[in-house]
């Protein structure tokens, strides 16, 4: 009895019933390189080299697919209310300092902490920023030099 060809069946179908379950593109990789350990087992190589086959395949699949994967799959995705917040502008209401760690803006209405986006720079009240990025429940916003 063939213990690693047991072995790369048995891998092979918890690893795809594991991606059926989480569909979170996270053991895809690996079963397609159990796949492919188990032909070389079948095909007669040795376990060594079943091995290093199954690492090779399961890492090149996981770094040259996974970012098509993910892109593809996040194409459709509705940004959160903060998410989409980034790219927008914003009215300062009060000066942002990060040294001081003082600033406040405006975006539809809305308050929200704002710091700026270089540690040195400092944005007066009445400028018009734009949002950078979110950090907690803070807005990343650029400096008055890039408006």
């Amino acid at each position: 009895m063939d213990y690693f060809r047991i072995g790369w069946l048995v891998a092979l179908v918890v690893l795809v019933l594991i991606e059926l379950a989480t569909l979170g593109l996270t053991t895809i990789w690996f079963a397609g390189g159990a796949f492919v350990a188990l032909l070389a087992n079948l095909l007669g190589l040795s376990p060594i080299v079943q091995i290093v086959l199954f690492i090779i395949v399961s890492v090149l699949l996981l770094a040259l697919t996974r970012p098509v994967a993910i892109r593809h799959l996040n194409e459709n995705r509705t940004r959160t209310n903060a998410e989409s917040l980034i790219g927008r502008t914003g009215f300062v209401l009060e000066e942002i300092d990060n040294l001081k760690a003082t600033g406040c803006v405006s975006v539809d209405g809305q308050e929200w902490t704002a710091r700026c986006s270089s540690d040195d720079a400092v944005i007066t009240k009445d400028q018009v920023v734009t949002i950078e990025a979110i950090q907690g429940v803070k807005l990343i916003v650029a400096c008055k030099e890039n408006n």
